[in-house]
């Protein structure tokens, strides 16, 4: 079985939602976490997960959406993440590309968010982009009132990132960017990786990995990420499977 740690199904409209779910199953996908980028929406990740029984979720603001509100404060993010079907906290972090938010608003979201993580025990998935110095310093200060689970999703930053997350305690999870012709970097970081750290995703209904970049992602097509981390570790599809789902319960433990 396979497991995409991170998509966002309530993208899709309520006519595909099944047929999407279908497919994963189809496919060997057999749970997914659908991810919260803005409070407003926890109610819709929680109805998903409640309603299907594959479908877990998460509650946090992303870097992009920090801005457009007052920040939830700590105990608004932990309040809501006492659902049952909610298991872990985000996605939050910073995107310096886009820098849709202030940084220093994006900062003090991403330390909020971390804080939750810490006072639930739920890991926080990191969203990172063109702000590795900061992600992992903010990191370390934070560490220093007591550690976090964490995971760093849809990976494309640099080595030093990658391995200051590993050294923090925390998880890598690579999407289809990993299969894109460019992106031998990356497949070398996976390569490296610690076996017990690694985890799959898509992040759909972007990065469709190839043969479907360009096409919307969906959850199902998170087997062909896993198939090109297995052949870069040297592994069988099935030993992949087997190793990024139990790295996704040894992380996501509320996932029972």
């Amino acid at each position: 079985m396979l497991v995409d740690s991170h998509c966002h199904l309530d993208y899709y409209t309520e006519a595909e939602i099944e047929e999407i779910l279908r497919r994963a199953a189809e496919a060997g996908v057999g749970r997914m976490v659908t991810i919260g980028v803005r409070m407003g929406q926890a109610e819709a990740v929680k109805a998903l997960a409640e309603r299907f029984p594959q479908v877990w979720g998460t509650v946090g603001v992303h870097p992009q959406n920090a801005g457009e509100g007052p920040l939830p404060e700590v105990a608004e993010i932990v309040a809501a993440a006492e659902h049952p079907r909610i298991i872990g906290i985000g996605e939050s972090g910073l995107d310096y590309f886009y820098d849709k938010a202030p940084r220093e608003v994006q900062q003090e979201g991403f330390r909020r968010h971390i804080r939750a993580a810490r006072e639930t025990g739920l890991p926080l998935v990191i969203h990172a982009r063109d702000a590795d110095a900061d992600i992992s310093a903010i990191l370390r200060e934070e560490r220093a009132g007591g550690d976090f689970p964490f995971l760093l999703h849809c990976f494309s930053s640099t080595r030093k990132l990658a391995e200051d997350a590993i050294e923090m305690g925390g998880y890598v999870s690579f999407s289809g960017i990993l299969t894109f012709p460019k992106s031998g970097e990356i497949r070398e970081i996976a390569r490296d990786m610690p076996e017990d750290r690694i985890l799959v995703e898509t992040d759909a209904p972007y990065l469709a990995p190839v043969p479907f970049r360009g096409k919307r992602n969906e959850p199902s097509y998170v087997s062909h990420t896993a198939r090109v981390l297995a052949e870069v570790r040297g592994l069988s599809p099935d030993a992949l499977a087997e190793r990024t789902t139990a790295n996704f319960h040894r992380l996501f433990q509320k996932a029972a």
